[in-house]
C-alpha cells in the first residue's frame, strides 16, 4: 500500500560551499554514462545516509525517486533516538525529500516485515539462538521486494546508503568492504544475490563517516546532526525479552540453569533472556565468572561455564549465498571471515560437507559462535559471501 506520494518536481539548486567538495567516486564514475537524465530509486529510511546518499545522486543528475518503508508501529517509541523506519523517521524522510524537490513514496510494508523479520527474529530465540534481523530485513523487504518495486518504478537502479563498495570485476559486479571499516556493513549484506548485486548501488562507500555528515551540511539536510541507528528497531529500549514475551508468551517458561556436568545451578524465567557468550544477568554465582555455554530450548536448559569453554575450533554454516562460483567441493581453501560485524577479520579454511553445508575451521580457536549467527567470507576486502551457523555437527 503507498500511503503518500509526492510527484512534483522541480529544478534543485545545489549549495555551494567555501570548503573542498568531496563526490563520491561512485556518482562520479556512473555521470558520464547518463545520455540525459536516468532514473533511480534511493531507499530513504530518514537517517543522515540515505539522506546524503539522495542528495549526491540528484547533484550528479539523475531523476532521483524516494522510497521510505513503513515497517513496524513504533507505538510510544516514536520519538526514541536510534530507531528507523517508522514514526519520526518517515517524517525525517519527507522533509529531506521537500528539500531536495524529488517525489517520495511511502510503502506500507508492515505485515511482511513482521512475517519476514520479526516472527523469524521470535522463532530463532525459540530455538536457543541469536538472530541477526538487519541481515533478514536485507534478505527480504529491502532487497528483494523494494527492489522489485524500484523495477517496477522503471528505475535503473535501488541505491542505498550502506557502507560497501561495488566494483565491477572481470565476471561482474563485486561487493567488497567499505573504505570506512568502522562503518562497514558488508557483514549485514552477506545474503545479497548477484542479479541483486548487479541492480544496486552504493555512493557511500568509499567515504568515511565524517565525509558523509559534512555533506549532510554542504546540502543543509535537516537531518544533518541526527544520531546514527542503533540496535534493532523494532525493539523498545533494547529489551529483546520484553518483546518476545509478548510475540510468544511461552518464551518465559522457567527452567534451570546448570554446569557443564549438568549440576543445578539455578532457575531462569525463560531462555530468551540469554545469549551465547553471555556474563551478566545470569542470577548465578561460583566463584569464577561463568558464561552461558549453550542453550536447550527442548530441556529449557541454560548450560554455563568457564570461558574456555566458548572456544571453537570450527563451525557448521548453511544456506550459504555465494558471490562467487564455489571452487570444486573436493577443494579446501583458505578465506578470512567475520563471525560478528564489529569482528576482526579471522584466518580460516573452507571445507565443503555437502550441497548444503561448509565446515568452517578456524587458524585459532574462536570465542563465542552461536546458531543463528553468521559467517561472512572474504578475500582480503571482496566479500565471497557467507552462512547461518548451525548447530549441526555432524
Amino acid at each position: 500500500m503507498i500511503l503518500r506520494d509526492s510527484t512534483e518536481q522541480i529544478e534543485f539548486v545545489t549549495c555551494i560551499s567555501a570548503q573542498t567538495t568531496y563526490i563520491p567516486t561512485m556518482a562520479i564514475d556512473l555521470i558520464p554514462n547518463a545520455p540525459t537524465v536516468n532514473r533511480v530509486v534511493v531507499a530513504m529510511s530518514g537517517g543522515v545516509d540515505s539522506s546524503t546518499t539522495a542528495a549526491l545522486m540528484v547533484e550528479a543528475g539523475y531523476e532521483v525517486i524516494g522510497v521510505t518503508l513503513k515497517l513496524y508501529d513504533s507505538g510510544g517509541g516514536i520519538e526514541r533516538k536510534g530507531a528507523c523506519c517508522a514514526g519520526k523517521d518517515i517524517v525525517d524522510a519527507r522533509r529531506v525529500a521537500e528539500k531536495l524537490k524529488i517525489p517520495h513514496y511511502v510503502l506500507d510494508y508492515e505485515s511482511r516485515f513482521r512475517d519476514e523479520v520479526i516472527d523469524d527474529f521470535a522463532e530463532s530465540y525459540l530455538r536457543g539462538e541469536t538472530p541477526i534481523p538487519c541481515v533478514r530485513c536485507n534478505q527480504t523487504v529491502k532487497f528483494r521486494d523494494l527492489l522489485a518495486t524500484a523495477k517496477d518504478l522503471d528505475a535503473e537502479a535501488l541505491v542505498t546508503g550502506h557502507y560497501v563498495r561495488r566494483v565491477e570485476g572481470l565476471a561482474g559486479p563485486e561487493l567488497h568492504r567499505g573504505a570506512d571499516l568502522t562503518k562497514d556493513q558488508s557483514y549485514f549484506l552477506f545474503a545479497t544475490t548477484r542479479p541483486q548485486l548487479s541492480y544496486l548501488w552504493f555512493p557511500l562507500g568509499s567515504m568515511e563517516k565524517a565525509e558523509t555528515r559534512y555533506h549532510a551540511e554542504r546540502f543543509q539536510l535537516p537531518v544533518s546532526d541526527k544520531p546514527d541507528s542503533q540496535d534493532i528497531c523494532f525493539v523498545s529500549n533494547g529489551d529483546y525479552a520484553q518483546l518476545l514475551g509478548k510475540l510468544r508468551p511461552n518464551s518465559w517458561e522457567p527452567g534451570d540453569i546448570v554446569d557443564v556436568n549438568g549440576k543445578r545451578l539455578g532457575g531462569h524465567r525463560g531462555i530468551v533472556h540469554f545469549t551465547i557468550g553471555q556474563r551478566r544477568g545470569l542470577g548465578v554465582a561460583v566463584g569464577e565468572p561463568l558464561y552461558v555455554i549453550h542453550i536447550d530450548p527442548p530441556s529449557r536448559q541454560v548450560v554455563v561455564g568457564p570461558k574456555e569453554y566458548l572456544k571453537w575450533q570450527s563451525c557448521v554454516i548453511t544456506d550459504v549465498n555465494w558471490l562467487v562460483e564455489p571452487r570444486k567441493l573436493s577443494e579446501n581453501y583458505d578465506v578470512q571471515v567475520k563471525i560478528r560485524s564489529s569482528a576482526p577479520l579471522l584466518t580460516a579454511r573452507l571445507a565443503v560437507m555437502d550441497e548444503k553445508r561448509w565446515r568452517v575451521t578456524f587458524s585459532e580457536p574462536t570465542s563465542a559462535t552461536s546458531p543463528g549467527q553468521a559467517v561472512v567470507i572474504y578475500k582480503a576486502e571482496r566479500m565471497l559471501g557467507g552462512g547461518w551457523i548451525t548447530r549441526d555437527e555432524t
